[in-house]
């Protein structure tokens, strides 16, 4: 039976029919590979923004507008195939088929499982990805101290 509402229950399908659970410790381990799943996802989109990062310019260099670049100059097209190009594809389908698992695991609607999803990317966020956040606001920020 597919759920449309959340339930709790220690009975839950995941994604493929042979992953059920129907024991408290088969329901603890799934929570602990979603909470898991879900904060590896977090550290994808870390490593992928990074590689993202280092082809771009260096801060301080003036960038022309994108309407005012020769065609074909945005967002860093140069016409070529770039390992960090590639990289960053992989990474990119990666993150996305992830994403996508996640999504689908909380559409199980086991109230456990989504807080799990939750927690994981929660606690993805604080390890892997909060210091981008502080980077950004750093940098953007101006500051009239002495």
């Amino acid at each position: 039976m597919m759920h449309m509402t959340f339930y709790w229950s220690r009975q839950a399908t995941l994604l493929f029919s042979s992953w059920r659970t129907d024991s408290w410790l088969s329901y603890a381990l799934t929570l602990l590979a979603c909470v898991l799943a879900s904060a590896f996802y977090q550290d994808l989109e870390n490593v992928r923004y990074r590689v993202r990062r280092s082809g771009k310019p260096t801060e301080g260099k003036a960038e022309e507008p994108l309407l005012l670049q020769p065609k074909g100059a945005g967002a860093g097209y140069t016409g070529k195939l770039s390992v960090g190009k590639i990289v960053g594809g992989v990474l990119f389908g990666l993150s996305s088929a992830l994403g996508y698992l996640l999504m689908l695991a909380i559409m199980s609607f086991n109230g456990g499982v989504f807080l799990a999803i939750v927690l994981g990317l929660t606690v993805g966020f604080l390890v892997f990805r909060s210091e981008d956040e502080d980077e950004t606001a750093g940098a953007n920020s101006t500051c009239a101290c002495a």
